[in-house]
């Protein structure tokens, strides 16, 4: 379940941040880094405060040069979450930004990517963006992934993944805690055919990863630790070669 926790330390948006550009890929604003001919490609699904995160889009810069095209798309549609506005809390804006409809709306986005000559395509998704990525992961549509903080997301759907999943998570999260975090595990490791890795990262907090503060060391070191493991999670699992269309 999404919560209180879900909006600590919101970012400040910025429409401009990013050495990429945005542009519309499967219908959607897509914020796009990298190398277009790329064979390989990586999915950013945002948290909910949307893809003009200057953190998620300098995550994407990185990820892009290591030779992945990396795309960010607008699952929200602009309608990201304020915190300020009392009149819409979150249980109330999540009504309106099911992760089921940012799964649908992804269907598109990989398929525009296959169109361009992607042949292995990867997923990570941010606390709301987890759970979009976790029913790729369920139906192969992609060929690895990583749940960074994850909302939403239930056991049953971790023990029905048929691709490579890597789950990094929080020590203090009352969203995904680590009792949680730990059954996955278990599960996962019941499943020999599917290859996982999950990690606890200790002393930070739910959404540490795109929302930390600079001038807290713990979690930027965090931070970046859990950024290098799920590059390196792609570049093992990403690989190029031919997959077939949905």
């Amino acid at each position: 379940m999404s919560g209180p926790q879900c909006c600590d330390n919101p970012p400040t948006l910025s429409s401009s941040s990013g050495a990429g550009h945005v542009e519309d890929l499967g219908g959607l604003k897509t914020y796009v880094s990298g190398l277009s001919d790329s064979k390989r490609a990586v999915v950013l699904v945002s948290d909910v405060f949307g893809y003009e995160a200057p953190n998620l889009r300098k995550l994407a810069d990185n990820v892009a040069a290591a030779g992945f095209y990396v795309v960010v798309p607008d699952f929200l549609y602009g309608d990201f979450y304020v915190p300020e506005n009392a009149k819409r809390p979150l249980p109330v804006w999540v009504k309106n930004h099911a992760p089921d409809k940012g799964f649908e709306d992804a269907k598109p986005i990989i398929e525009a990517l296959k169109g361009r000559g992607v042949s292995s395509i990867g997923a990570a998704g941010f606390c709301w963006g987890a759970k979009v990525v976790v029913e790729l992961a369920k139906h192969a549509y992609v060929q690895a992934a990583v749940l960074l903080h994850p909302s939403f997301v239930t056991l049953d759907d971790i023990r029905v993944v048929k691709v490579p999943i890597s789950v990094l998570g929080a020590e203090i999260d009352k969203i995904s805690p680590p009792e949680l975090l730990k059954q996955f595990d278990k599960a996962l490791n019941a499943k020999s055919e599917v290859d996982s890795f999950v990690k606890i990262f200790p002393g930070v907090a739910h959404g540490w990863t795109v929302r930390y503060k600079v001038e807290d060391a713990l979690a930027v070191k965090s931070a970046e630790e859990a950024h290098k493991d799920m590059l390196d999670w792609f570049r093992k699992y990403v690989q190029v070669k031919k997959i077939p269309k949905m």
